[in-house]
């Protein structure tokens, strides 16, 4: 079977911003925390934030459990104005108040240059 080869044009989004998120569990309450977040991840992104281009649900690994997801952004300022709302807000403030036996970490990645990188308790950092 060939493979079918696809290029994609993306002169269109010059301000690209490609994220990469990832939670992993450290204990076992961590799991609680983790499948807590879920749905309520998943109605953030179906609720189509603006300049939201694209959402994927990544699985890092099985053992310890390490969830995440890659989302494409139009730029950097539709990314930054959706982290300073509801409901990623409080998810944040809640993270860094206690964060529930898990570690979290975020590579973001500018089409114009430059690279942003944060890991919080997740022990060795994965990027």
């Amino acid at each position: 079977m060939r493979v079918e080869r696809q290029t994609v044009d993306l002169s269109a989004y010059p301000d690209l911003v490609v994220v990469y998120l990832g939670m992993r569990v450290r204990k076992p309450r961590g799991m609680l925390r983790a499948l807590g977040l879920g749905p309520q991840i998943r109605r953030s992104w179906r609720a189509q934030p603006d300049g939201l281009l694209l959402h994927e649900d990544l699985v890092w690994s099985l053992i310890p459990p390490h969830l995440g997801m890659r989302q494409y952004w139009r730029d950097l300022e539709s990314l930054e104005r959706w982290t300073r709302s509801e409901p990623h807000q409080r998810w944040w403030k809640e993270f860094l108040h206690d964060s529930g036996g898990t570690g979290f970490w975020h590579e973001t990645y500018m089409m114009r240059g430059g690279i942003e990188a944060i890991y919080d308790d997740v022990g060795t950092t994965v990027g």
